[in-house]
């Protein structure tokens, strides 16, 4: 006998339409599993990279160069820098001097001595919480230390005697220097025949070993080597100052930072920083 809709030997209706729901369902869950799954290995993916990304930018900015903004005007022409304006913002080469020492004419970012400190004040905020994110931003690189660091150009190097007479203008072992990066114009100074020095008589120094003498290009408006050298009053009597301790005016060569290379920003000011030998004629 021929079963019917209505014999129980028959499968219900609705069966092959519930197994396709499940079907459905079950594929439905895999597909939004799946989905989910390959976000989160996305997510971490990119935590991963921005975490390598941020390693190797302090890699950098520890050992190989670092961006560094000039705050003054002690360094012009060759470098802008005043208060208040958009001042040049260089890359600093970390890598050079681990292998060689700084040479008279480079231009140098370095830790100021203690003596070179008076008058510093700190760049932190007093809010510990703002303070705390500015060291963190310190550490990769997005806030300058909170340090006295100067950039100014060598002069003379260890072993070397350096002075200046109004007679001789600058002097180390007693040859003049050539100075191709000095502005008279930028320094206003009346009558450079007269005024040699382009400021007052100072000297002989001369610059320990593992020390450098250095000055700023703008000489007018540079608080550099001669300002900080110890001078006795007999000195200051007879207009010659840095007479005294050497140690004094002088930078070690453990407080220097690097050696400057270019003018990374504006864009109008792009270009390199010049490293002129004032020894070599």
């Amino acid at each position: 006998m021929t079963g019917t809709a209505d014999s129980p030997d028959s499968p219900p209706e609705h069966s092959l339409d519930t197994d396709e729901s499940i079907d459905e369902s079950t594929d439905e869950a895999a597909e939004a599993a799946d989905k989910s799954k390959r976000r989160r290995g996305a997510l971490r993916e990119g935590v991963i990279l921005v975490v390598i990304a941020v390693g190797l930018y302090y890699l950098m900015l520890t050992f190989i160069a670092r961006p560094y903004l000039i705050p003054s005007e002690s360094m012009e022409p060759t470098l802008h820098g005043c208060t208040g304006c958009v001042g040049d913002r260089i890359m600093v080469d970390k890598l050079t001097y681990r292998f060689s020492e700084p040479k008279p004419g480079d231009v140098v970012v370095f830790k100021g001595p203690p003596n070179w400190n008076i008058g510093y004040k700190s760049i932190r905020s007093d809010n510990p919480t703002v303070r705390w994110v500015q060291n963190a931003l310190s550490f990769i690189g997005f806030v300058p230390p909170d340090e006295n660091d100067l950039v100014k150009r060598v002069i003379a190097v260890g072993g070397q005697t350096v002075e200046c007479r109004q007679s001789t203008g600058l002097i180390v072992d007693g040859k003049p220097l050539n100075e191709p990066y000095l502005d008279l114009q930028t320094m206003s100074v009346p009558d450079p025949d007269k005024y040699r020095c382009l400021g007052f008589e100072f000297g002989p120094v001369k610059v320990p070993n593992g020390r450098v003498w250095v000055m700023g290009d703008n000489r007018t408006h540079s608080a550099d080597s001669r300002v900080h050298c110890a001078d006795s009053a007999a000195d200051f009597q007879s207009g010659v100052r840095c007479t005294g301790d050497p140690n004094a005016g002088t930078v070690p060569l453990d407080n220097v930072i690097g050696k400057a290379r270019f003018i990374a920003w504006p864009p109008s000011r792009w270009g390199g920083v010049g490293s002129v030998d004032p020894q070599t004629k």
